[in-house]
């Protein structure tokens, strides 16, 4: 069995610009919840049996309350931050296992679905579908892999390591360090991409990490100064750290949930409603051949 977990939250944004927008017969514009849907059906119609998609519902999370800078919807554009809701329930009634999240975000509802495919003994292999590098620290060879759809790259533990210059436990630790301007947290000053992955290629961890750059036994350029921003500033790595930290707890149910088994009654509307009746007309084909 193979599981497939998409990043919605990603998708939105791609699809909102790059694709024309359309406006349903209220004059609301679902051009992005459209495209969502369509590359949903694309999967499925590609022998995906088990899917789940996360949403951040809200933008927010509890990672607002640790950091006062951390990243919001404030800048999003409202008539795409409107379109959240409405994929949402487009893609419940497709039949899709959808995690809207509140407390948490879409990337930790992406690495709670790849804890519990990972445990569950039919699961041969778990893909989360997103380019988001966060989700890099879930993989773990040879069941979790993330898979980037639109550029046809799926990365394994050697991949993340090829790509980013870390293991995958590293990579909250490597975010920590040089900073996440996605999640709009700065990292340490001095401390970048490459500096980062040289020391935690040696330490993995913040916490392995020595105060003072004599008891390094790797050669870093400006090691002494790392080193003293690092002990000046280990506070604040460790909020970092908990920040780029994805939680695995949240409540996405079991792998049988996922299994799509076709659209629901509702579903036909919706496809009317994206000013696409053709996907319902394949959702019900679709189905139908797995019964």
């Amino acid at each position: 069995m193979h599981v497939h977990l998409i990043d919605g939250t990603y998708e939105l944004f791609r699809f909102y610009y790059a694709v024309p927008e359309h406006f349903d017969p209220d004059g609301v514009d679902v051009g992005a919840v459209r495209g969502v849907v369509h590359s949903v059906l694309k999967l499925l119609e590609g022998g995906a049996t088990h899917v789940g998609v996360a949403t951040d519902h809200v933008v927010e999370s509890f990672r607002n309350d640790l950091y006062d800078g951390y990243k919001t919807g404030a800048d999003i554009d409202p008539v795409l931050f409107a379109q959240f809701p409405l994929l949402e329930e487009a893609l419940e009634a497709f039949g899709v296992a959808v995690w809207a999240e509140v407390e948490l975000e879409a990337d930790d509802g992406l690495a709670s679905g790849a804890v519990v495919a990972a445990s569950d003994k039919r699961v041969e292999r778990v893909f989360i579908c997103t380019p988001d590098k966060d989700m890099a620290q879930c993989v773990i060879d040879p069941v979790i892999a993330v898979l980037d759809r639109r550029k046809g790259q799926l990365l394994d533990e050697a991949g993340v390591r090829e790509k980013y210059g870390v293991a995958p436990a590293s990579i909250p630790d490597w975010l920590a360090l040089m900073g996440d301007s996605a999640d709009c947290f700065p990292g340490l000053p001095g401390w970048g991409a490459k500096s980062a992955a040289t020391v935690l290629s040696r330490y993995e961890h913040i916490a392995n990490i020595p105060d003072n750059a004599r008891d390094w036994d790797i050669e870093v350029r400006g090691a002494a100064r790392l080193a003293a921003t690092l002990a000046e500033k280990r506070l604040d790595a460790e909020l970092f750290l908990t920040l780029a930290t994805l939680r695995t707890d949240g409540d996405v149910g079991t792998v049988d949930d996922w299994r799509w088994t076709g659209p629901k009654h509702e579903f036909a509307a919706w496809a009317e409603r994206l000013g696409r009746p053709a996907l319902a007309e394949r959702a019900q084909k679709l189905a139908a051949q797995r019964k």
